[in-house]
């Protein structure tokens, strides 16, 4: 398996200008920034968990498989932005420009959508909760995603449950999406004793499902 490279990069920026830049993996946890210019930079992948982002320009920037949980966004632009598989979770989307932007299979949970600007909800490749998803799942994929929170790594990633210590319903229902329930169990299971890094996105335990079916393990 390829070696991970979501180590931690904060950033803390004010008036800066990083256009054309490469943050594919990054994670940018707690980050604050203001006022900063990233057009046409790469952010697939990217955790910006709790991070601030207010008032800076991600004009025609990529966010494929990237995370934003508890971020503030307040008064960003993201004209002519892609994202695909992309989460928004308990956002500050006050002011937030995504005209143009172009979208595939993104969800908005826990998040004032109403508040965001040119972002256009009837596009069937958004979906918007106002609460978790209520999905009923089998006791031995319930039990295996236990005990794949037993490791250490996927613990402290917090991809697996929320903030209040549940399943985190939402994320087993992509990781459904992606595998066969019993090919997930499988993976949940083998992941307890194989992970063995820092991570800080859903797509680093896609990539580990994937590798290992391609690789004939699971």
């Amino acid at each position: 398996m390829a070696r991970n490279q979501s180590v931690k990069g904060n950033f803390n920026y004010n008036n800066i200008e990083k256009v054309n830049k490469n943050f594919m993996y990054k994670n940018l946890a707690r980050s604050n920034c203001y006022n900063c210019n990233f057009t046409n930079s790469n952010f697939n992948f990217v955790s910006f968990r709790g991070a601030h982002f207010k008032s800076c320009d991600f004009y025609g920037c990529s966010f494929k498989q990237a995370e934003f949980i508890g971020s503030n966004l307040k008064g960003s632009k993201f004209r002519a932005a892609s994202f695909e598989n992309t989460v928004f979770d308990s956002v500050n989307l006050d002011g937030t420009d995504f005209r143009d932007a172009k979208f595939k299979n993104v969800i908005f949970i826990f998040t004032d959508v109403s508040k965001a600007q040119n972002l256009n909800i009837s596009n069937t490749n958004i979906k918007v909760f106002d609460e978790m998803p209520d999905i009923e799942i089998s006791a031995s994929l319930e039990e295996a995603v236990k005990n794949a929170m037993n490791n250490n790594f996927i613990k402290s990633s917090r991809v697996l449950d929320t903030k209040d210590k549940s399943i985190n319903l939402l994320n087993v229902s992509i990781l459904l999406e992606n595998f066969k329930e019993e090919v997930l169990i499988k993976g949940l299971n083998i992941m307890e004793n194989k992970i063995d890094r820092d991570f800080c996105t859903l797509s680093y335990l896609i990539r580990f499902l994937e590798n290992y079916i391609a690789e004939g393990l699971i």
